[in-house]
């Protein structure tokens, strides 16, 4: 079962999108609707304003206008595979993802070529813009794995920032927790370009492996292979942004 999300999306006109879909002009429309013939949603509609979204499932004397469902998945990207839908030389996200709709997903932020672990796919612009707007600050945790050892002075110089000067920024605070020797999780509130392993070069510490473990309140699941995929709950779909600066 696809899982329902509680976000408002882009809304039109019910009259509209009837004159549009099936050709008939406004007077048709108020017909239609005053004949008791428009069904949103699997009940009668009669007002012409009514408001309907691209998830609306919308029928005219039975038949089928439109009959949507949104989207959303998490995939356990593997290395070597490109945060993108197109490419002539790697494969891509896309490619991995198995459903026939997968044609109408887009990516909800990316890693690098060389970056694996949890990403998310959907068709539903309304929810993926408000996972990647900077002002919304979704954390999002990765595991890295360092070629030198760590020691406690990384904890302070992240949770300070560090500026950038080629971009003149200073990045906003981020956590890090030392796992072991050469292991640290890293929590960040904003995506710069290369941004862990440029902070880790501060140190001159080489990142050997990148591995993102969540994104706002979801985890990637612990039972779901490299290169594979699954959908979303309704639970994961709400409460990804429960603890997220709105």
């Amino acid at each position: 079962m696809l899982a329902k999300s509680k976000v408002i999306m882009q809304k039109s006109r019910l009259d509209k999108f009837i004159s549009v879909a099936l050709i008939k002009n406004k007077r048709e429309v108020k017909i239609l609707l005053a004949q008791n013939k428009v069904k949103v949603n699997g009940v009668v509609v009669n007002d012409a304003s009514f408001q309907i979204n691209k998830f609306s499932n919308i029928e005219v004397n039975d038949q089928s206008l439109q009959s949507n469902s949104p989207i959303y998945m998490m995939l356990n990207k593997p290395i070597g595979v490109v945060s993108a839908t197109k490419d002539n030389i790697h494969k891509t996200v896309l490619d991995l993802i198995t459903i026939t709709e997968k044609h109408t997903l887009h990516i909800v932020g990316r890693l690098d070529l060389n970056t694996s672990g949890l990403m998310l796919l959907t068709n539903d612009s309304s929810w993926s813009e408000r996972l990647t707007l900077p002002n919304r600050k979704v954390p999002k945790t990765y595991q890295v794995t360092l070629q030198n050892t760590l020691t406690p002075d990384y904890i302070s110089a992240f949770k300070q920032g560090m500026y950038f000067e080629y971009e003149n920024i200073t990045t906003a605070p981020a956590k890090l927790t030392i796992e072991s020797e050469y292991v640290a999780h890293v929590t960040l509130m904003e995506g710069k370009y290369h941004q862990i392993k440029r902070m880790f070069g501060r140190f001159r510490n080489p990142v050997v492996k990148l591995h993102r473990r969540t994104i706002g309140d979801l985890h990637l699941d612990p039972n779901l292979p490299e290169g594979a995929s699954r959908y979303l709950t309704h639970e994961e779909v709400s409460n990804i942004l429960c603890n997220a600066n709105e």
